[in-house]
C-alpha cells in the first residue's frame, strides 16, 4: 500500500503531462490564422467554371502537401454574371463586407478596369489571371497583378511569322471592346518594323449577328489582301470562321493567323468549328511537359465530370493552369507574412452602404503586395514570376488547325525567333503547314480584286522625250494610244507574271496643257491613291520613295553634264609636238645625246669615223644620234659593246617612232572636237547660264547640291529645244540623265559632248503606292527582262541604230603619249649603255695601269686624270682596224722643207730607263700616213703650237727627268724628248737620228 502511495505522484506527473500534450495537440489545431480571400469570376462561363475549380484544387494541393503552415486562405466567391457592374459590385461587396485581403479575378479586361480601381483605394491586391489586355497596363495601378501574359507578348511571334513568309499587307479582324482594341497598336508597330501594311482594320462588335459578319467578309473578299490576323474570343470568333467558310474565304490562296485568345480554346470549340478553320495557324504560350502536369489534368478531368456530369467537351487550357498557380502563388505570398494583423481599417460610414469612399483600407495590403512580387516557383504553367507586375512570357507554339484538332509546327522564342524544335539550334525555319484548301504551297498573301476593277496606271503628257512615253490621240476614235520604250518594258513585264493583271493607261496632264507635267506631281497621286501605279521614265530617288515603293531600275543611272564642241584640227601650228607629252620630249632628247656620247666613248679610239678636230667630234655625236632617227647614220660601228648599245637604241627608236607617227595621223585626219567648258565649277564661277529638262529633279539638283544660282537655270522640254538654246548662245551647258543625253548626243554628236564627271542615281523604274505586293513580283521580272534579248528589241526599235559617235564619257583627257608608256624601254637603254660605257673605260684603265703606276706619287690626282685623258684620245693601234703588216719600209717625212729621221745610238747600250718614255707611235701629230698633222704644224718648229701629245711627253720627262739624265746612252729617242726634255747624251758616241716616223714602237 506504501508503495502505491510512493508512485502515486509519478502516475500524476504522467497524467499531467498527457492532459498537456493534449491539449497542446487540439490547440495546434486550432491555431491556423484563416485569411480571407475574394474570387469574382462569370460562373455561368466555362472559364468561370474552370478557373473556380483550378482554384480550388490549387488550394487543396498546397496545403496537403504544407500542413504545417500557419496560415490558409478561405475563399469568398462572388459571380459577375458577365457585367462589367457585376464585377464592380462584387469586388465591392467583398471589401466592404468580407474584408477580403486579396482578390483573384475578374475574367476579363473590361471588368477589371473597373476592380483596378477598388484595389488600389482599398490596399487589396486585384490578381487577374485572365484580364491580357495591354491597355490594363496603361492604367499604372500598383495593387493590380496580371498572373498572366499580356497580350502583347505574342506580338512578336505573329510578326516573325509574317516576315518569315514575306507577307507585304495584312488586315486585322478584332473584337470592338477593350480586349479587341488593346493589342492593336503594339501589333501596327511591330509589322510597320518589317514593312508590312495593315491594308484594312476590320473591327466587329461583340454582339453583331450573321449578316452583320457577312457584310465584313464580304468586302474582305473584295480586296487584294488575302492574309487575315484574327484577335477575337468565342463565341464570336467560332462564328466568323463559319460564316467564312460558307462564302469560300477558306479556300486555297487565303492566310488566317490567330492570336492565343482562339488558340488556346481550340481544344474545346465544337467539330463543325474545327471544320470550317482548317488550315489555320495560331500562336498560344508554350506550356512544359511534366508529371505534376499530366497529373493534374487527369485529377481535373474526373473532378469536372463530377461537378457537371452532363457536359463533354470541357477540356483543360491555359488559363485553368494559370488560375492554379495564381492560387498557389497568392498562398505562398499569404504564408511568407506569416501570423500578423489580417484587418482593415474601418470608414465613419455604414458598412451597407455601396458608395466606394466607404471602402476600408487593408493593413496589411503593401505587404501581401511586395510578397507576391517576390514569389517564384515552377508552377503548371512554366516557370511563374511576376515582372513589372506581370507574368513573364517565355516561348510560344505555332500550331497549325489539320483535321479534328491542331498540330504543332514549331515554337517562337525571343532568343532564337521561330525554330522547329525548341531545343534546337536549326536555321529560323518551321515545320510543313497546310493552307486552307488543303494546298501544301505558301499562298503569296494577295489577288488582284475580284470586283472586275483594272489597274490605273498613271503615264506622264508631255512635249519632250516621246522615245520612252508616247500619248496620241485618235480625233476619229477619240481614244488614247500610249506608246514607247517604258511602256515595252512595263507590258513585258506584266505579261511575264504568273498570273493576269489587267489595266489601263491613264494619262496625266499637267494644269497647262501646253507644257510637260511635273514627275514629282504625278508620283504624288499614287500615293493620293488617284493612281495604282505610274509607268514612265520616273527617277528612283530616296525623297520620292518616303511616300511610294519603285520597282528595279529598268535603265542606267547617272546624270551627265553636256557641252558645245569646237574642231581644232587645223587650227594649231604646232600640232607636231601634241603627240608626246612635254616630259616625253625631254627625255627623248637627252636620250639622243646621251647614246651619241656612249657610242663616241666606245668607238674614238678605234674607228676614223669618230676621230678629228673637237668640233668634229662634237659634230658627230649630235649627227650620229639624231640620223638614227631615219635609220641614216653613214658611220660605221666597229665596237661590238657599241653594238649591243646600237641594237637597244634601235629598238627603243623604232617603237617610239612608229608611236609617234600613228598618234600624230590621228591627229591630223581625225576630227578633233574639244569641249568648250570642262569643269563645273567654271560654270558657276562665271555665273553662266545652264539648262535643265522641264519637271526633272534636276532643277532642285542643281540649286540644293551643285549651288547653282537659281535664276541661272533655264528650262527646256526636248532635245530640239535644247539645240536651239545652245545655237542662240542662251546657255554655256546642260544638265540631264543619261538616258536623255544618249538620245540627244545621237541627234546631234557632231556639235556636241557629255563632259566632267557622271552623278549617280537609281535610273528610271515604275511606281507603286507603298507596301504594294506587286512591287516584289514586277521587281523580279524586270530583271528577267532587262537581262533578256527583249530589251535590246525594245531598244531598237524606239531608239533606233545611233549613229558612230564619240561615247558618253566621264572626262575628255589628251591623247598624247606619255613618258609613262615607255618608261621600260628608256630604263632597258639606258642600263645597257652604262654598262657598256663602264666596261669600256674599265678596259682601258686596266691596259695603261702600268703608266699610272709608275707616276711619281706626289702628282696631283687631276694630273694623272689629265694625263689618262690624254692617253685615251690616242689611236688604239692594237686594234684591228689600225693594225698593219709588220715590214713597213722606212719613209721618211718631208715637212716644210726639212726632213727629220730617229735613228739608234751606236755602241750604246739599251736602258731600261728607256721604256718609260713613250715612243713616236704614241705621237698624235704625225698622220696616219706618216705626215705631220696640219693641225700640229711642224714637230721642231720654234713657232708653232705645243702640242696636247708633247705636253703629255714633257710631263712624263719633266716627271722623270732624274732617271733619264742616269742613262748613259739612250738606244732610241725622239727627238721632241731631247729638245724639250733638254737631254743630252752624256756619250760622245751617242748619235741622235731623227728619222721618219714609221708608226712602230722604237722602244
Amino acid at each position: 500500500m506504501r508503495n502505491n502511495l510512493n508512485q502515486l505522484p509519478l502516475y500524476l506527473f504522467c497524467c499531467l503531462s498527457l492532459w498537456i500534450f493534449f491539449i497542446e495537440m487540439a490547440m495546434s489545431q486550432n491555431t491556423t490564422i484563416p485569411v480571407k480571400v475574394g474570387v469574382v469570376l462569370d460562373m455561368d462561363t466555362w472559364l468561370g467554371k474552370m478557373g473556380l475549380s483550378c482554384i480550388s484544387m490549387a488550394l487543396s494541393d498546397f496545403y496537403a502537401s504544407h500542413g504545417h503552415y500557419k496560415t490558409r486562405l478561405v475563399l469568398e466567391i462572388r459571380d459577375s454574371n458577365r457585367d462589367v457592374v457585376g464585377a464592380a459590385a462584387a469586388a465591392l461587396d467583398l471589401l466592404q463586407n468580407k474584408e477580403v485581403q486579396a482578390i483573384i479575378g475578374p475574367a476579363s479586361s473590361m471588368q477589371a478596369d473597373f476592380v483596378i480601381g477598388l484595389g488600389d483605394k482599398a490596399h487589396v491586391p486585384i490578381m487577374s489571371f485572365s484580364a491580357t489586355s495591354p491597355s490594363l497596363s496603361s492604367l499604372r495601378s500598383r495593387y493590380f497583378v496580371r498572373a498572366t501574359l499580356n497580350d502583347s507578348a505574342q506580338v512578336p511571334a505573329i510578326r516573325a511569322i509574317v516576315q518569315a513568309f514575306g507577307w507585304r499587307e495584312v488586315v486585322l479582324i478584332y473584337l470592338d471592346n477593350e480586349y479587341g482594341n488593346g493589342v492593336i497598336p503594339y501589333l501596327t508597330d511591330a509589322l510597320q518594323e518589317i514593312d508590312t501594311r495593315i491594308a484594312y482594320r476590320s473591327v466587329i462588335h461583340p454582339l453583331a449577328t450573321d449578316d452583320q459578319i457577312l457584310e465584313e467578309l464580304y468586302k474582305l473578299m473584295t480586296m487584294p489582301t488575302r492574309v487575315f490576323i484574327v484577335h477575337m474570343l468565342t463565341p464570336l470568333g467560332p462564328r466568323l470562321f463559319t460564316r467564312a467558310n460558307e462564302i469560300g474565304m477558306m479556300e486555297e490562296g487565303y492566310v488566317w493567323i490567330l492570336t492565343d485568345g482562339l488558340t488556346d480554346i481550340l481544344s474545346t470549340l465544337d467539330p463543325s468549328v474545327i471544320d470550317s478553320m482548317q488550315g489555320v495557324l495560331g500562336v498560344k504560350p508554350h506550356v512544359p511537359r511534366s508529371k505534376e502536369l499530366e497529373s493534374f489534368k487527369i485529377r481535373w478531368k474526373r473532378k469536372i465530370q463530377q461537378e457537371y456530369p452532363t457536359n463533354e467537351s470541357f477540356e483543360l487550357n491555359i488559363f485553368g493552369l494559370w488560375a492554379y498557380d495564381a492560387a498557389s502563388g497568392l498562398a505562398m505570398a499569404v504564408e511568407k507574412l506569416g501570423p500578423t494583423n489580417f484587418s482593415f481599417q474601418k470608414s465613419n460610414t455604414s458598412r451597407n452602404s455601396t458608395d466606394p469612399d466607404t471602402v476600408g483600407v487593408s493593413q496589411i495590403g503593401p505587404n501581401l503586395l511586395q510578397s507576391l512580387l517576390s514569389t517564384r516557383f515552377k508552377g503548371l504553367s512554366g516557370h511563374f514570376q511576376i515582372f513589372n507586375r506581370q507574368l513573364c512570357s517565355s516561348a510560344f507554339q505555332v500550331v497549325n488547325v489539320i483535321g479534328k484538332g491542331e498540330r504543332g509546327v514549331g515554337f517562337w522564342t525571343p532568343e532564337n525567333g521561330t525554330v522547329r524544335k525548341l531545343d534546337s539550334t536549326s536555321k529560323p525555319n518551321l515545320g510543313t503547314i497546310v493552307w486552307p484548301g488543303e494546298s501544301p504551297s505558301v499562298p503569296k498573301g494577295w489577288v488582284l480584286p475580284t470586283n472586275g476593277k483594272k489597274l490605273r496606271i498613271g503615264v506622264p503628257v508631255g512635249q519632250g522625250y516621246s522615245e520612252f512615253v508616247k500619248v496620241t490621240l485618235d480625233p476619229s476614235s477619240n481614244a488614247t494610244e500610249v506608246t514607247g520604250f517604258s511602256i515595252a518594258v512595263f507590258d513585258a513585264v506584266m505579261a511575264a507574271l504568273p498570273y493576269a493583271v489587267p489595266y489601263e493607261y491613264i494619262p496625266f496632264k499637267a494644269p497647262d496643257s501646253n507644257a510637260a507635267c511635273d514627275y514629282n506631281d504625278l508620283i504624288y497621286q499614287v500615293y493620293l491613291q488617284k493612281y495604282d501605279a505610274v509607268v514612265g521614265d520616273t527617277t528612283i530617288l530616296a525623297n520620292r520613295s518616303l511616300y511610294v515603293d519603285f520597282t528595279l531600275p529598268y535603265t542606267e543611272s547617272g546624270v551627265s553634264m553636256v557641252v558645245p564642241t569646237i574642231d581644232k584640227r587645223k587650227k594649231n601650228a604646232w600640232v607636231f609636238l601634241k603627240p608626246l607629252t612635254w616630259d616625253l620630249w625631254v627625255t627623248s632628247s637627252c636620250f639622243f645625246v646621251f647614246i651619241g656620247f656612249v657610242i663616241w666613248v666606245l668607238e674614238h679610239r678605234v674607228n676614223k669615223d669618230f676621230r678629228g678636230p673637237c668640233s668634229h667630234q662634237v659634230g658627230t655625236i649630235f649627227w650620229f644620234s639624231f640620223s638614227t632617227l631615219v635609220f641614216a647614220q653613214k658611220e660605221r660601228i666597229v665596237s661590238n659593246l657599241a653594238r649591243i648599245v646600237m641594237i637597244m637604241w634601235f629598238f627603243l627608236v623604232l617603237i617610239l617612232t612608229q608611236s609617234y607617227t600613228a598618234s600624230l595621223t590621228s591627229m591630223l585626219t581625225v576630227q578633233q572636237l574639244n569641249p568648250t567648258i570642262t569643269d563645273i565649277n567654271e560654270l558657276i564661277k562665271k555665273g553662266e547660264r545652264v539648262g535643265c529638262q522641264y519637271g526633272s529633279f534636276i532643277y532642285e539638283f542643281l540649286i540644293t547640291s551643285m549651288k547653282f544660282d537659281e535664276s541661272k537655270l533655264v528650262n527646256y522640254e526636248s532635245p530640239e529645244g535644247l539645240d536651239e538654246l545652245f545655237s542662240k548662245g542662251g546657255i554655256a551647258a546642260a544638265f540631264d540623265e543619261i538616258p536623255y543625253m544618249k538620245i540627244f548626243l545621237a541627234k546631234y554628236c557632231s556639235k556636241y559632248t557629255a563632259v566632267g564627271p557622271i552623278y549617280k542615281f537609281d535610273g528610271f523604274g515604275f511606281v507603286f503606292p507603298k507596301g504594294s505586293p506587286l512591287v516584289a513580283d514586277v521587281s523580279r521580272k524586270v530583271l528577267s527582262v532587262t537581262e533578256g534579248a527583249k530589251m535590246l528589241q525594245f531598244e531598237k526599235a524606239w531608239f533606233g541604230k545611233r549613229p558612230n559617235c564619240t561615247e558618253l564619257t566621264s572626262s575628255v583627257s589628251s591623247n598624247s603619249i606619255g613618258l609613262n608608256s615607255f618608261w621600260g624601254l628608256f630604263l632597258i637603254a639606258g642600263v645597257a649603255s652604262s654598262v657598256a660605257l663602264i666596261t669600256c673605260i674599265t678596259i682601258f684603265l686596266y691596259q695603261n695601269r702600268e703608266a699610272l703606276i709608275n707616276l711619281n706619287p706626289p702628282s696631283s690626282i687631276w694630273r694623272k686624270i689629265k694625263a689618262m685623258v690624254t692617253r685615251f684620245d690616242d689611236k688604239d693601234l692594237m686594234s684591228h682596224t689600225f693594225r698593219k703588216s709588220d715590214q713597213l719600209p722606212d719613209k721618211r717625212h718631208q715637212g716644210h722643207g726639212c726632213s727629220y729621221s730617229l735613228a739608234s745610238y751606236t755602241n750604246c747600250p739599251p736602258s731600261p730607263s728607256s721604256l718609260l718614255i713613250p715612243t713616236h707611235s704614241n705621237f698624235a701629230f704625225f698622220s696616219e700616213q706618216g705626215m705631220p698633222s696640219s693641225g700640229h704644224g711642224d714637230p721642231i718648229s720654234p713657232n708653232r703650237p705645243m702640242s696636247p701629245h708633247i705636253l703629255f711627253e714633257d710631263e712624263l720627262s719633266n716627271i722623270n727627268h732624274e732617271q733619264i739624265n742616269k742613262m748613259s746612252c739612250p738606244k732610241t729617242l725622239s727627238k721632241d724628248v731631247m729638245v724639250n726634255s733638254h737631254i743630252k747624251p752624256k756619250s760622245s758616241k751617242c748619235k741622235l737620228n731623227i728619222v721618219e716616223n714609221n708608226s712602230r714602237s722604237l722602244s
